[in-house]
């Protein structure tokens, strides 16, 4: 039903069907002359559910918080603060930054880290703290030339 009201098109209708506690089919019909006030209808009352919320498996820390494993931190750019005056918009965004150490579970994602770690112990695994998404961003901005 929520879908049919974001979006009509999907709307084919619905069909419902009534019985008696015997089984006995209760069809409405179209009404005789007299009887325009005794037609059936149905109230429909949309309550908001629980969702299912995705379950995000990072760390959100801040500048105060004692985590060492790798967390993502706010950071906001602020372009003024830049000096930046010809960016017209925005003037600022949140971009946030991560940082901090790798647990050994999480170098092990594909086959081929873990033979480069046996191969040579004392070797770098290379970076794992990184973002797992990036997005754009418009901006508006005057080209003084």
């Amino acid at each position: 039903l929520a879908v049919w009201l974001r979006q009509p098109e999907t709307n084919w209708g619905i069909e419902i069907n009534a019985f008696d506690s015997r089984g006995n089919d209760l069809a409405v019909t179209s009404t005789e002359p007299g009887e325009e006030g005794l037609q059936p209808f149905m109230e429909v009352k949309i309550s908001e559910g629980p969702k299912r919320v995705r379950r995000d498996s990072g760390l959100d820390c801040d500048e105060n918080s004692p985590e060492s494993r790798c967390c993502r931190y706010p950071l906001t750019v602020d372009f003024e603060d830049f000096g930046w005056d010809w960016i017209i918009a925005p003037k600022r965004y949140k971009a946030n930054y991560c940082s901090g150490e790798c647990e050994y579970m999480h170098l092990q994602k594909y086959p081929h880290t873990h033979l480069v770690n046996k191969a040579n112990p004392r070797g770098t695994a290379g970076p794992c703290c990184t973002p797992t998404k990036m997005s754009p961003i418009n901006m508006l901005y005057f080209n003084r030339k």
